[in-house]
């Protein structure tokens, strides 16, 4: 059943008590969430740019939207909706990324379109293809606003999705955004050869270089250690289900970006992710020596040996570590990962 260009999820009217959601954006994040929540009882609309559908006409008459397109459609849609935004309406922003021209992340184009919107976002390991399998997973479901992150995990978790809320939606957010870069070396790692000493080396040292970013951005680094941070690192940098890990054993192999990313099929969020980050490191002399080969490889000015190498042959220091319980590091604590 379809009505002006919208799909119709599920067309009956929601049971007391459950929620109606538009979804925006029917990837594979976008429609395992759809199929979640009908099963959960909720009524669902989805919305994709590729029906052509004006996505004003989802605002009307629910109580939850959620945006779960890539980071590139996120600012243009923001302030398309923003004008008509209903009053209280919440939004859920699952995008994952970092804005290139703005340096912030999805929720925070959103709220320069709308600084009124009650906003969550939600980040974790979730591997769409195992969801949409019936396997379980959990994901992090922050907010500023406590009650209201609270009220929406009752209401959205359950059988096969576990939600736990955080006061950290900018942390959260900003470490679903940097492992999509540390999975990308984790597969050039894999596609090389390198063994499991090497990468476990490379994402202890990856996990530094988030935290770096994560807590100049305004988030607290204990969110690097939870499921946004660690637990969606693990699932994205080992499981050829992920993109960005494909992508990562594509460059490995000698292809180029453009060929890896054709070959995929889809966004691989890492890629525009790495170039934002390496912009705003040079803006504020932050030093992401994995981030920055990563680049290298994506631009093709690398090879991934010569890469890998030039990891290898850096400086001797000390190791130094986020700390997890106490105040947020300053910058200079993390300078050189």
């Amino acid at each position: 059943m379809r009505r002006q260009g919208m799909a119709i999820l599920m067309p009956h009217d929601a049971p007391m008590g459950q929620l109606r959601i538009a979804i925006l954006g029917l990837g594979a994040w976008g429609g395992t969430l759809a199929a979640l929540w009908r099963d959960r009882g909720h009524q669902v609309e989805g919305w994709s740019r590729r029906d052509g559908a004006d996505p004003l006409a989802m605002l009307p008459g629910q109580d939850l939207i959620v945006a779960a397109m890539s980071m590139a459609g996120v600012g243009q849609l923001a302030h398309q909706l923003a004008p008509q935004w209903p009053v209280g309406l919440p939004l859920l922003s699952c995008s994952k990324g970092i804005d290139l021209q703005l340096g912030c992340t999805a929720s925070g184009l959103w709220q320069r379109a709308n600084p009124a919107i009650p906003l969550l976002v939600l980040s974790g390991p979730n591997l769409a293809s195992e969801l949409a399998e019936g396997l379980p997973a959990a994901s992090v479901l922050a907010s500023s606003d406590g009650d209201l992150a609270r009220t929406l995990q009752q209401d959205l978790s359950s059988d096969r999705l576990r939600l736990y809320t955080s006061s950290d939606p900018i942390g959260t957010e900003v470490a679903g955004a940097l492992k999509n870069v540390m999975a990308i070396a984790a597969g050039v790692s894999d596609g090389l050869g390198l063994g499991a000493n090497a990468k476990a080396s490379l994402l202890c040292r990856g996990l530094v270089e988030m935290g770096l970013v994560l807590a100049e951005l305004g988030g607290h680094p204990s969110s690097l250690y939870g499921l946004a941070g660690l637990g969606d690192l693990l699932a994205t940098a080992t499981s050829p289900l992920s993109r960005n890990y494909r992508f990562g054993l594509l460059l490995a192999e000698g292809l180029s970006s453009a060929a890896a990313i054709e070959r995929i099929g889809a966004t691989v969020e890492g890629v525009p992710t790495a170039r934002a980050v390496m912009q705003l490191a040079e803006q504020r002399g932050w030093k992401l020596p994995i981030s920055a080969e990563v680049l290298n490889l994506v631009d093709g000015t690398t090879p991934a040996a010569a890469a890998v190498r030039r990891l290898m042959e850096r400086q001797l220091r000390e190791e130094r570590l986020p700390d997890l319980v106490g105040a947020r590091p300053a910058a200079a604590d993390l300078a050189t990962p």
